[in-house]
């Protein structure tokens, strides 16, 4: 029904115009067959709406013009072609994006994708991004280079989303992590400053006399916390891969953090020196295979030199072919050692992923809870771990 929403071409002014308006949208998104119960007519761009609609979601074979919704998408590339241009005529971008995915998931057109033209007319989200990575050693030559001009224009969009909020939510907290006993005014932290001279409260001038003062310190000029992404490219997390990507290179513009980008499946691939460059990183990934956290977890270990001052951002859904007891040990040695130590069973905008509840609880009771987190919040998750105060966890009881 989300998709019926977008079909709308303006509300009604009388009653009687808002209920036909009603019928034509069931009407649209029921397809017309006897059982629909509109009894609605369509005439005009309706009628090829609806033949977009029918193409990909009709049910059964051809039919006669006004009996009902038939299938006919086929697989060849100018069907295709046509298909993917009519929609984007008739509906708005996030419904577009919506039926390409269920194209691709429903009729298997995942090959028409290696073909640049047919690349070339889709409309770019980070679905088709994650597809496209899935498909990445398929690709001829004669398509990587408009595969690459897709996922560029994809990243950009993100980045000019994403990037100016999380780096000035993290330099703020960059700043007040550093804190300085001696500050200048501007740089006081008066709530700090106050809870820490509440002794010196005098009753009869209802002041406190601040003996101690503590304020931000300026933590642009050198490097302050280093941070280690951790991402699982197992192929249900294509979207995650894809933000935490973007985020990596915004993290690595900051020079106040040193940040390290590790992917892992059951092998590790370091992607640190290509950083700056999402696009460069997403076809450094490999989607698929399987999955060993406990080994990636030991080499994110083995490079962490200033343990008070890392934050480790494990991106996974936590399904582990690994050594489960030793993973566990690992996150624990991480967090004595004063780690800060944060869990992402999804980074994306799709909410609660599919995720192994065992580990999650396992690594809760660790007291490093696990969550979905969605790209608007990384910032902030970011900023809690910095500074080292409880993070802000999303409502998901089931994880916690």
């Amino acid at each position: 029904m989300s998709g019926g929403g977008g079909l709308s071409e303006g509300g009604g002014v009388s009653g009687a115009e808002v209920g036909d308006e009603r019928l034509r949208r069931w009407r649209l998104v029921l397809g017309g067959d006897g059982a629909d119960g509109t009894g609605c007519a369509l005439g005009g761009r309706d009628v090829a709406m609806d033949g977009a609609l029918a193409a990909l979601y009709g049910g059964g074979g051809k039919k006669e013009r006004g009996q009902g919704r038939s299938a006919g998408l086929g697989v060849s590339a100018p069907s295709v072609a046509r298909w993917l241009g009519d929609i984007r005529t008739y509906f708005p971008t996030s419904v577009v994006q919506v039926m390409q995915r269920d194209a691709i998931d429903r009729l298997g057109l995942s090959a028409l994708l290696l073909e640049p033209e047919m690349l070339a007319a889709v409309e770019a989200d980070v679905h088709l991004v994650g597809t496209l990575l899935s498909l990445n050693k398929a690709m001829p030559e004669t398509t990587k280079e408009t595969a690459r001009a897709v996922v560029r224009k994809v990243v950009e969009d993100l980045e000019k989303r994403l990037a100016t909020r999380t780096r000035a939510t993290l330099t703020g907290a960059l700043d007040r992590s550093a804190r300085v006993s001696r500050p200048r005014h501007r740089d006081i932290d008066w709530n700090r400053t106050i809870a820490a001279n509440l002794k010196n409260y005098l009753p009869e001038y209802r002041t406190v006399v601040p003996e101690r003062l503590i304020g931000y310190g300026r933590a642009a000029q050198s490097v302050k916390k280093d941070v280690i992404l951790c991402i699982d490219q197992s192929g249900s997390m294509a979207a995650s891969v894809v933000y935490a990507s973007v985020f990596g290179a915004v993290l690595a513009s900051m020079r106040s953090i040193s940040t390290r980008l590790v992917v892992f499946d059951t092998n590790i691939v370091d992607l640190t020196d290509q950083i700056d460059d999402p696009v460069d990183v997403l076809f450094g990934t490999q989607l698929g295979g399987g999955t060993d956290i406990n080994r990636a977890l030991a080499y994110c270990q083995a490079r962490i030199s200033r343990p008070a001052d890392t934050v480790v951002v494990l991106i996974s859904d936590l399904y582990e072919g690994g050594i489960r007891n030793e993973m566990l040990k690992r996150v624990a040695a991480m967090k004595a050692s004063g780690v800060q130590f944060v869990t992402l069973l999804a980074l994306s905008d799709e909410g609660a992923p599919a995720y192994d509840r065992e580990h999650a609880a396992a690594l809760s009771a660790l007291d490093a809870a696990a969550f979905a987190c969605t790209p608007d919040l990384f910032p902030d998750v970011m900023a809690a771990a910095i500074e080292r105060r409880p993070l802000p966890i999303p409502d998901m009881p089931a994880v916690r």
